[in-house]
């Protein structure tokens, strides 16, 4: 018997079973722990738009007060003509 077939076999014992009694407030206790990571998840996701926005904007400002797409002025001067 290969180690799959012994794995299948206990599983279909435990299945075949008696099955073991589920306590009385489970469901209650997995919906409310459902909605609490609900929760967590949105307030996260809203908390992670909110920082990007801020980003965006705060380069936005940053972009319009500096002119990064400015060439920097030349530090030499042109040569001089006609002197």
């Amino acid at each position: 018997m290969s180690p799959y077939d012994r794995k299948e076999a206990q599983v279909r014992q435990l299945l075949e079973g008696p099955h073991p009694a589920v306590p009385a407030g489970l469901a209650a206790a997995a919906a409310a722990r459902g909605r609490r990571l609900l929760r967590r998840r949105r307030a996260l996701r809203r908390f992670g738009w909110a920082v990007l926005w801020a980003a965006a904007v705060a380069f936005a400002v940053w972009a319009a007060l500096t002119h990064p797409w400015a060439a920097p002025p030349s530090r030499v001067s042109p040569p001089l003509e006609g002197w």
